[in-house]
């Protein structure tokens, strides 16, 4: 599943004001029933990659029917994407209903460009996965609706854990550090992991039940000093300590597929997608990929991961407020959500949906985790500290070249301070 939404889920940007002018008598001119939509038309933004093509035609014409209004879709582009989806909230005639990334979700919320969903969610959402919907929350309000989801996974090469003599995939933290260390008594390499990948260092902290932030005052810090962070920076150098890979670069930096693909790594933590550019980098290697769950310290909890997705959400200025929310039932009803599902092999917002991923490798990996995970912190202040150098990759690497976790934080924390304080 290389796709290029996946490429950008979770990533969060700066986003300039949008002026919160809409107001009660724009909201719903058009009445309600199929009756009172006949007419209208509903824009709808979703992202290149995300709408299959026979999934958006199914629900484009069940919409069409059942409303009597129309369906006007706009494929849109990552890049780019935040500042044109800012302007357009702040215009009289915004999308109706619109992708937008679940860490991206606060900063509009804060600027006033979404439209409450608090009814929506009591109507369809009792059995979104609390995990998913966090994101969808602002200060106490639902703001979106948890669309779908992915996370990091353990890709492995088969036949280097075979010749070390694993035959299964590790359940626990402690049979996964005995497997790298069967591999590394065998002379390869175990695990391709950067000093970088901060990604996974959000998972390991959300696993701790860490936050990599805290309000002092009416402002947010950094939480990093923080025994349950330091905790997961520790397991983290632990398990880097297995690697050869730079530890002042990222996983893309290089492709850690690419290094994969040579065949003389075992394994590596990353976005199911990548498996596909290891192929394409070596197609013998295709036979020897294997997926499992990112193991945890016991067998039933897997390890904390980053979630990344989509939510989708309704502008505070359309006027189709009650035709975009008729929608919203229909696109994340049991029989689209889960057809995405089992058409993409993306997570689906709720447990009971999960068996649409049966028989995808990458998904059935990916879907144990779901219920564990989170994301950054979901503030707007968040998006400044991502820009780079982000300070949490400076710390990273401080900590994996030998830095104890406290003297690391020390090292960021008035970088990572003044980014939360930028005015968004």
């Amino acid at each position: 599943m290389k796709r290029k939404l996946i490429a950008a889920i979770g990533v969060a940007g700066m986003l300039v004001s949008v002026a919160a002018c809409g107001s009660d008598d724009k909201k719903d001119s058009e009445g309600s029933g199929k009756d009172g939509f006949k007419g209208q038309t509903l824009t709808f933004w979703a992202m290149d990659g995300s709408t299959p093509d026979k999934w958006l035609a199914d629900l484009t014409a069940e919409f069409e029917a059942k409303t009597g209004a129309k369906l006007k879709y706009e494929k849109q582009a990552w890049n780019g994407i935040q500042q044109k989806l800012t302007t357009a909230l702040s215009e009289d005639t915004p999308p109706d209903v619109f992708e937008i990334g679940n860490t991206q979700t606060p900063a509009y919320a804060k600027t006033g460009g979404l439209a409450d969903l608090g009814d929506l969610k009591k109507e369809i959402g009792a059995d979104w996965s609390e995990s998913l919907n966090k994101a969808s929350v602002f200060e106490g309000k639902q703001y979106a609706a948890p669309w779908y989801f992915a996370n990091r996974v353990v890709v492995y090469n088969k036949s280097v854990f075979a010749e070390a003599g694993i035959t299964a995939p590790p359940k626990t933290r402690a049979e996964f550090y005995a497997a790298l260390d069967k591999i590394k008594a065998k002379g390869k390499e175990p695990i391709y992991l950067p000093g970088q990948n901060w990604y996974h260092f959000v998972g390991l902290v959300i696993g701790q039940g860490g936050e990599l932030v805290k309000k002092d005052g009416d402002k947010w810090v950094s939480n990093l000093a923080d025994p349950k962070v330091q905790a997961a920076a520790a397991e983290y150098k632990k398990l880097q300590a297995y690697s050869k890979a730079p530890k002042d670069k990222d996983e893309a930096t290089p492709q850690q597929a690419d290094i994969f693909a040579q065949g003389k790594t075992g394994a590596f933590i990353g976005m199911g997608w990548e498996g596909a550019t290891a192929i394409k980098a070596n197609p013998a290697i295709e036979k020897e990929l294997g997926y499992f769950t990112i193991p945890g310290e016991t067998a039933d909890k897997p390890e904390g991961v980053f979630l990344g997705g989509s939510n989708l959400a309704v502008a505070q200025n359309s006027k189709k407020q009650a035709l975009a929310k008729e929608f919203l039932k229909l696109a994340l009803s049991d029989k689209y959500e889960g057809g995405l599902a089992k058409a993409s092999g993306v997570i689906p917002n709720k447990e009971s949906l999960n068996s649409n991923l049966t028989g995808n490798p990458v998904a059935e990996a990916a879907a144990p985790s779901a219920k564990f995970g989170g994301t950054t912190p979901l503030i707007a202040e968040w998006a400044a500290v991502e820009n780079a150098p982000n300070p949490i990759k400076t710390y990273l690497t401080a900590v994996v070249s030998g830095k104890s976790p406290a003297d690391a934080a020390k090292q960021v924390e008035g970088e990572f301070n003044k980014r939360l304080a930028q005015k968004q």
